[in-house]
């Protein structure tokens, strides 16, 4: 009876917090705080945990956090997911219209929606409960992504009623997260996204599905797969029932009695798209009637039924006065086109986004041309084109830089194939922010109190000139900075105080050595016993370590002969951080064994609890098999637990483990 009031009660909970969830993210209606709704969500991830039992794939819980998938399985679509004829004219909506009555011979009503620039995607719930989420594809076959578009927070796992439905729809990338997601990609040297349907084409293509649900992805559902089994007559009511049973629908459908409504539409939103939080690149025309849709019929590729009434490109015309460079945090070098004044979707633009060199040497621009510009994704200004016959011989050919222009520190390329130029002075003060997160980061110094945004204050309120600064910060220093107690403070100063302690291998990752990542880490704290060996190692000694080639030893070689490296390592040690290898113990414990982590763990990171299993002699796999001797199990574990169950292999807990290693 007992367990029977505790399945009654996570049903409960997972009943208001699927509410609540539709509120906030589909309505944009919340009725309770976060702080309100964090107390919910804690108390069920509680009582699943307490009681495995009752898990469920369709929980609110399983929208927190990732896992990683091994490839995408290709499933065949219930029915082809066509594409759509496109217009841009009112005149070839008319003739759509006069092709439509004369052939069902009657006066017609159409819906029109906002074409979303977004992915295609279909939903399959069973008895309400989302089992399947498939990509469009080739239109007959699509990849199964179900564990992406679970991280989706508008798309809920379970319906508010329990139906076997199939419905359709577009996930998008909304404006705000494409620009911030396209300035992160630009900081790492990586070409950015054109717009946001490619944005969210490459985030469901992420086989980690945690990713995903940092991307903040959304959606819009508009179409059922045989609306008949629901006695739904029109799309309009179709529209309707999917709000009802708990999907998301774009408010500003359109139910229209004439040709002359949808253009006025049209016209409507041409004016008013970029008020939106989220890029639409035109009207879907439907025909409103099912039966007269089912009367139209379909094409081998697009239903006669509907048509794309696509938005005009807007462009610009002007001239390129100059080139002027940013460098990004990660050092990365973005040439950006200094414009005469132009007007583009009501803003005046006087920069463009060139991206890099290789776009300049594609797009073949130079300084003096005259071109075209656009929003890309409706938001940031990007050169387009250029209008070579206005050339008259006097434009400038666009030379890289051959200097950082922050630092006057050299440039160049990490690899080989790297698109971006970037400046190579790993001490630059532009990325003194982007080497300080990496610096206190769990790899390295894991300085936990100084997250992204402390890290951003510390810089900003110039507190430190380089990284080492950190060991120096004073319980008055940390005061100055807005919104930071004397807890924190005082958290803080302890944390960093323990950081003296690192062993080798995680300061070195904290130096920020280009190219050098925790594997290159580990295995030069391996050879060397402290940072003054490994300093003063030379060229052909670091190449004659396996997995250390050429490019690596000259970047480690170059890092260690900068004056400002030498600086910092100076500065670490006169403040007492120890910078050698901590001596290995001798006990072999679990010599033999093979361990597994699944879930997220309270108290330590799988990298902690890996470290300390190797420490003590034994292996860390991915997987699950007959030869795994432990499952470490923390919160929401995956699929690996009921493998580990199916095989008969030992589940501890997180305490559990810590209590073996310590007898």
């Amino acid at each position: 009876m007992e367990k029977q009031k505790i399945r009654e009660e996570i049903e409960k909970l997972r009943k208001e917090i699927e509410y609540h969830n539709y509120r906030y993210y589909v309505l944009a209606d919340p009725i309770i705080s976060d702080e309100e709704y964090d107390k919910l969500m804690k108390k069920l991830i509680k009582l699943e945990k307490k009681y495995p039992e009752f898990s469920s794939p369709d929980s609110p819980t399983q929208k927190v956090g990732g896992r990683v998938i091994d490839g995408f399985k290709t499933v065949t679509h219930s029915i082809p997911m066509l594409s759509l004829d496109n217009t841009y004219t009112a005149e070839e909506v008319v003739n759509f219209d006069n092709r439509i009555k004369k052939l069902l011979k009657k006066e017609v009503e159409y819906v029109c929606e906002l074409k979303i620039d977004g992915v295609s995607i279909a939903l399959r719930y069973e008895n309400g409960s989302l089992v399947q989420a498939i990509s469009r594809g080739n239109g007959t076959e699509g990849d199964d992504i179900t564990e992406n578009v679970k991280k989706i927070k508008s798309i809920p796992l379970r319906l508010f009623k329990p139906l076997t439905i199939e419905v359709r729809g577009e996930i998008y990338m909304p404006v705000s997260e494409f620009v911030r997601y396209n300035k992160q990609r630009e900081d790492e040297g990586l070409p950015p996204f054109a717009n946001p349907r490619n944005a969210a084409a490459g985030t469901l293509r992420q086989l980690d599905s945690s990713v995903v649900a940092n991307r903040n992805l959304d959606s819009f559902i508009y179409y059922i797969v045989h609306p008949e089994y629901y006695n739904l007559d029109s799309q309009w009511e179709a529209l309707n029932f999917l709000k009802q049973i708990g999907l998301k629908v774009n408010p500003h459908s359109k139910l229209c009695k004439t040709i002359n409504d949808v253009i006025n539409f049209w016209k409507e939103w041409t004016e008013k798209r970029h008020s939106l939080g989220y890029w639409v690149d035109g009207v879907v025309v439907k025909v409103n009637n099912f039966a007269e849709q089912n009367s139209l019929g379909t094409t081998a590729k697009s239903p006669k039924w509907a048509i794309a009434f696509k938005f005009p490109a807007i462009q610009a015309r002007t001239r390129i006065i100059s080139i002027t460079y940013q460098v990004g945090r990660t050092g990365v070098i973005t040439p950006v086109a200094e414009l005469e004044p132009v007007t583009l979707e009501g803003t005046i633009v006087k920069r463009a986004s060139l991206h890099n060199f290789d776009y300049i040497k594609e797009k073949d621009i130079k300084v003096g041309d005259h071109v075209f510009v656009e929003k890309a994704g409706g938001i940031i200004p990007q050169v387009v084109s250029v209008i070579k016959e206005l050339r008259t011989g006097s434009e400038k050919e666009v030379i890289p830089p051959t200097s950082c222009p922050v630092c006057g520190g050299n440039v160049g390329k990490l690899t080989e194939n790297e698109v971006a130029l970037r400046c190579m002075n790993p001490h630059c003060p532009q990325k003194l922010k982007r080497h300080l997160e990496i610096f206190v980061s769990r790899s390295a110094f894991d300085i936990s109190g100084i997250g992204e945004k402390m890290a951003e204050k510390i810089v900003d309120a110039k507190l430190i000139n380089d990284v080492s600064d950190i060991f120096y910060l004073t319980p008055f220093d940390l005061a100055q900075l807005s919104g930071v107690g004397q807890k924190t403070i005082a958290n803080v100063l302890k944390q960093i105080e323990k950081a003296k302690k690192t062993p080798l291998h995680k300061v070195i990752v904290g130096l920020g050595i280009p190219l050098v990542g925790e594997k290159t880490a580990k295995i030069l704290a391996e050879k060397f016993e402290n940072i003054d060996k490994l300093s003063n190692a030379s060229y052909e000694e670091l190449t004659s370590i396996d997995g250390i080639g050429p490019e690596l030893a000259k970047s480690i070689v170059d890092y260690f002969r900068n004056e400002k490296t030498r600086e910092i390592i100076e500065k670490l040690k006169n403040a007492g951080v120890e910078m050698k290898n901590i001596a290995k113990t001798k006990n072999e414990k679990f010599s033999g064994m093979t361990f597994v982590i699944t879930g997220t763990l309270k108290n330590y990171t799988r990298n902690q609890i890996k470290e300390l299993i190797e420490s003590l002699g034994g292996k860390v796999s991915e997987s699950v098999s007959s030869k795994t001797t432990y499952l470490v199990v923390g919160e929401k574990p995956g699929s690996k637990y009921q493998k580990a169950k199916q095989l008969g292999v030992k589940i501890l807990t997180e305490e559990e483990f810590m209590k073996i290693m310590k007898t």
